[in-house]
């Protein structure tokens, strides 16, 4: 059961990247498609031997050897979620996918650990990886996984939008850098952030589906990219749904109420004003709207308690979708509370963010059924996604 359960998971979204890739390889592209499916070409090519001119600093993947010279992006990335992208939930499943099903596992490297260098075996023979580094395998999602093809830089124009250097390649550390305006396009982002039209869906929709919920929305249409929201100031910070602050910002939250007659009445309204996508736009957060009576001590009352789920709940082996009630771009959750206010001094509304619900519940039946070899990992994972959770809203409604 574990063992499918895992499977499916992994299977759906290798499925899905493998969509992704094809989508991005049709004919007549403008030319920022046409760099992105060269640049995005699914698995990433090996950078092969670097220039012989090369320090062994120029010729580095390591993530630090890039922060030598881009301190500022180093200590971004390191607190972002593209650095943990190959935590100990990833790395605790692949212990045992890499063996009984190679294929998949290697597919879901293509986003967690894009660089050929990081892949233990050889996508297409599944024959061990000649080029494999151990230590950038643990890196996640490294600066060169989007900087650096065959040892060559690219990068995004300068602020100012010029393109060209007018200094000699030879005379610049590791050649210089090609810029393309592909990096500040929300194209950019579409191979990992958006499945491919055969993806794998449920009820219809696409699991991963948050490139085309930017493209409907107004924000698309109003020139706003995923990196202006996510890279403010070119920083590579990718703040989302674990990120407080980024959530509040993405939100309107507006409350009401009072006692009428023995009756306690509020209501609290979340409009997703400011969030390019669905919000949540993954099946892995739930935010919760919640509402209960207080006491003048400020205790909580046994059963007042009320709430409200935004989400897409889906089957922990991935086999069917539950409910989803997220909110698109401009869309209302209301929660309505209405409660005898016997005992009550004051109404408690919340909204709460649990950013890991499903791997929550996903790891705790992974544990219940046996992990196998990977099992500390999960543990320490399943651990994590406890404490990932965090109130975004509170606010008491005096019963007066």
């Amino acid at each position: 059961m574990v063992k499918d359960m895992r499977s499916r998971l992994w299977l759906a979204l290798a499925l899905a990247l493998a969509g992704c890739a094809a989508a991005t390889s049709r004919a007549g592209l403008a030319p920022v498609e046409t760099f992105l499916a060269r640049h995005w070409r699914a698995p990433l090519a090996p950078q092969g031997p670097p220039p012989a001119r090369f320090s062994p600093l120029e010729a580095s993947l390591a993530p630090e050897a890039c922060g030598t010279c881009h301190p500022a992006q180093l200590a971004d990335w390191t607190t972002s979620l593209h650095s943990r992208s190959m935590g100990p939930g990833v790395a605790g499943q692949l212990v045992e996918m890499l063996e009984s099903d190679p294929g998949s596992a290697l597919s879901c490297l293509t986003c967690h650990a894009p660089l050929a260098e990081q892949a233990p075996r050889v996508p297409a023979t599944l024959a061990p990886n000649p080029a494999f580094d151990p230590a950038l395998a643990r890196r996640g999602i490294p600066c060169a996984a989007c900087h650096v093809r065959g040892h060559q830089r690219f990068g995004p124009p300068r602020r100012d939008g010029s393109l060209a250097s007018t200094a000699p390649r030879e005379t610049l550390t590791h050649g210089g850098v090609t810029r393309t305006p592909a990096y500040l396009a929300s194209e950019f982002c579409r191979g990992c952030h958006q499945f491919g039209r055969d993806g794998f869906a449920l009820g219809g929709k696409l699991l991963e589906d948050t490139y085309n919920e930017w493209k409907a929305s107004r924000f698309a249409r109003e020139g706003v990219q995923c990196q202006d929201c996510h890279m403010p100031d070119r920083r590579h910070l990718w703040r989302g749904v674990h990120d407080p602050e980024m959530v509040r910002s993405g939100l309107t939250i507006t409350t009401g109420g009072a006692r009428e007659g023995d009756l306690a009445v509020a209501r609290l309204r979340v409009e997703s004003s400011r969030v390019g996508h669905a919000f949540p736009t993954y099946v892995t957060p739930r935010v919760v709207l919640a509402a209960e009576l207080v006491d003048a001590a400020g205790n909580v009352l046994p059963g007042s308690r009320e709430e409200l789920v935004i989400g897409r709940e889906v089957a922990l082996d991935l086999s069917r979708e539950l409910r989803d009630t997220r909110l698109m771009p401009g869309r209302v959750a209301e929660l309505t509370y209405r409660r005898r206010a016997e005992g009550a001094t004051r109404v408690r509304l919340r909204v709460v963010v649990e950013p890991d619900a499903f791997y929550t519940r996903f790891f705790e039946a992974l544990l219940a059924q046996g992990a196998g070899r990977g099992e500390a990992q999960i543990r320490e994972a399943l651990e994590a996604t406890r404490r990932s959770t965090f109130t975004v809203f509170e606010r008491d409604i005096p019963l007066t």
